[in-house]
């Protein structure tokens, strides 16, 4: 692999194992998949092992994208330095990934919300206790800005190469 990119929220069962599944569809898409790989976490470990949620997988699924192989996992301090790019579904989340790591670590950590190209939001917000709309909204979030991440990675020359 060229290119690793993780995928974070709160407790991966929502909007972290969706925008996993958008981003691998995409990357698939863009015939990208022997040289990017992407996962997903959660900064807590309230679910680790479980499926994703039933509204995610429901509203995803009506769009094609299959999350009910996935499993919760919490982020480990090891993933700081195997993954290039570590993206956070909100602010929270991001102030948990910054203090874990290192110094040199910082750099590799965003919003996801920053490949948006139109979403003005900087977070993707969670829809575990709203009403079922929110899941739609996430996914209309997370296909732009996954969408924006694979117009970026199709840019770098590393992954230009054959």
């Amino acid at each position: 692999m060229n290119f690793r990119v993780l995928l974070v929220c709160m407790g991966n069962i929502c909007r972290s194992p969706t925008a996993e599944a958008v981003l691998r569809h995409y990357i698939r898409h863009y015939r990208l998949g022997d040289k990017v790989e992407v996962d997903s976490a959660g900064t807590h470990g309230y679910h680790v092992g479980e499926a994703p949620d039933a509204r995610t997988q429901r509203a995803a699924l009506a769009r094609g994208y299959d999350l009910s192989q996935l499993r919760a996992r919490k982020v480990a301090r090891q993933d700081l330095d195997y993954f290039d790019l570590i993206l956070a579904m909100d602010r929270t989340n991001l102030d948990n990934l910054q203090r874990m790591a290192s110094p040199e670590q910082q750099g590799k950590i965003r919003l996801f919300m920053d490949y948006a190209k139109n979403f003005e939001d900087d977070e993707v917000p969670d829809p575990y206790y709203g009403l079922g709309y929110g899941f739609d909204l996430v996914l209309d979030m997370v296909e732009d800005a996954a969408l924006g991440i694979v117009d970026e990675l199709v840019g770098k020359a590393a992954l230009k190469r054959s």
